[in-house]
C-alpha cells in the first residue's frame, strides 16, 4: 500500500523517500492526468537534490496519459503559476516542498488559468484516485515533452508593475535563500537602476 500521508489541505509535502518518492510521483501525474484532463501541462521544480528525479517520474506519468509536458525546468513556485497563465496551458504543477527542511518534498498543482488545487478543490480526489488503484492505463500514444522557456516573457512581466523612470538609483542587498527565484532576481538587475550586491 503507497504511504498517502503526504496529500496536505493544499499540495504535497512529505519527507523523502517515505512519504514522497518516484514511484508516488508518476501516480500524481496520472491521478492529475485523470483530474484535470490536460491536453498541456507546466512542470517546474526547485533546487532540492531530488526534485529533477521526482519531476522526471511525475512527467512521465503525465505523458503516458497522453498530457504534453512543457518543462520550464528550474524556478520558483511563482514560474509555474505564470507558465500556465501567460502559455494558456490546462494546468501546472510545481515540484517543491517551499519551506521544509532538505529530506522533505512535494508539489503544488493549478489548473487553467492558474487556479489552484487544494483539497477541496481535486487534491483529494487526485489521492483516491492512486489509493483505490483506479488510474488511467498507459495510452496508446503519449504525450510528448518539450522544453518551453518563459524567462524573457516573465521579466517583462515583472517589470511591469514598476515605473522604472520613477526609481533612484540604489545598491540593494538580494539573497534568494537558495530559492530558484535568485535566476529571475539576476535578470531583473539590468533593467533597474540598481547596483545587486
Amino acid at each position: 500500500m503507497t504511504n498517502l500521508n503526504s496529500f496536505k489541505a493544499y499540495d504535497v509535502r512529505g519527507r523523502i523517500p517515505d512519504e514522497i518518492n518516484e514511484t508516488l510521483a508518476y501516480d500524481i501525474g496520472r491521478a492529475y492526468a485523470a483530474f484535470v484532463k490536460p491536453k498541456s501541462v507546466a512542470v517546474g521544480y526547485d533546487i532540492r537534490l531530488s526534485s529533477p528525479q521526482l519531476a522526471a517520474a511525475l512527467k512521465r506519468g503525465l505523458m503516458d496519459c497522453g498530457a504534453d509536458v512543457l518543462d520550464i525546468g528550474l524556478c520558483g513556485t511563482e514560474g509555474s503559476y505564470f507558465a500556465t497563465f501567460a502559455e494558456e496551458l490546462d494546468g501546472g504543477i510545481m515540484v517543491t516542498a517551499s519551506h521544509n527542511p532538505p529530506d522533505y518534498n512535494g508539489m503544488k498543482f493549478v489548473r487553467e488559468q492558474s487556479r489552484p488545487i487544494s483539497g477541496d478543490t481535486g487534491l483529494f480526489d487526485m489521492r483516491a484516485l492512486i489509493q483505490s488503484g483506479k488510474l488511467p492505463s498507459k495510452v496508446a500514444r503519449p504525450g510528448t515533452e518539450r522544453r518551453l522557456d518563459t524567462s524573457k516573457k516573465y521579466l517583462e512581466h515583472l517589470l511591469s508593475y514598476v515605473d522604472r523612470a520613477k526609481l533612484r538609483k540604489l545598491k540593494v542587498v538580494v539573497n534568494a535563500g537558495n530559492g530558484g527565484a535568485g535566476l529571475i532576481v539576476d535578470q531583473l538587475e539590468p533593467h533597474l537602476p540598481f547596483e545587486f550586491i
